[in-house]
């Protein structure tokens, strides 16, 4: 007889809920911390689920990490493939990313978190993974504007410190938001006039001054 829990009936499964109760702690809580009382409160589930779909709490966060980290190399590498202009791929891309850490602000801290204490070759699969590919992108996307005479020449590893410390550092402030300038909560329109700020930042240190 099998006496491990099992999902239960419904439109998503026990695990997809218990990621997403993740998700939501983390980012009420502005934190990267999570207590298996919590998660069972807010999934409505048994904490024992946890073992059983991850093996341990570092197995529920590496699963939270994929789904919100492979959105974004699914997508950078989809933009960076099209036919259009490197400068608007950017754009773009710099859009979408302030949009995800708008929805998941905890993602970079989860993503350190995740290096920092798991096993060396954890450590090395979230690279092979996650960053590489993005690192990879950036050099594939500034190269092809090098070669169009869009982009002035840059170091791509610098370029991605660059865009991720402007999007996480802005959307895990929310304390600094709250204390120093009243603003107790995150807005669409705040990510929207965050992304133009950050594009017009951006973009004019990257593209090559036009002659003539």
């Amino acid at each position: 007889m099998n006496d491990a829990p099992q999902a239960p009936d419904g439109e998503r499964n026990a695990r997809d809920q218990l990621i997403e109760a993740a998700s939501q702690i983390m980012r009420d809580g502005d934190t990267v911390d999570l207590s298996l009382s919590e998660l069972s409160l807010r999934s409505g589930l048994n904490s024992a689920l946890v073992k059983y779909y991850f093996g341990n709490k570092q197995g529920l966060m590496l699963a939270l990490l994929e789904r919100d980290m492979r959105n974004i190399v699914n997508s950078l590498g989809a933009l960076v493939a099209k036919d259009f202009a490197p400068d608007e791929k950017l754009r773009v891309h710099i859009r979408a990313v302030i949009g995800t850490y708008f929805r998941f602000p905890y993602l970079n801290r989860l993503l350190m978190r995740l290096v920092r204490d798991a096993s060396p070759d954890v450590s090395r699969k979230i690279a092979d993974d996650y960053l590489l590919p993005i690192s990879a992108a950036y050099a594939r996307l500034i190269d092809e504007g090098v070669q169009k005479g869009v982009f002035r020449p840059i170091d791509p590893q610098l370029f991605y410190f660059t865009v991720t410390g402007a999007a996480d550092r802005f959307f895990s402030a929310r304390l600094v938001l709250q204390h120093c300038y009243g603003q107790s909560e995150m807005t669409e329109q705040m990510r929207d006039d965050y992304a133009d700020h950050t594009l017009d930042i951006i973009m004019p240190g990257l593209l090559r001054a036009k002659t003539g």
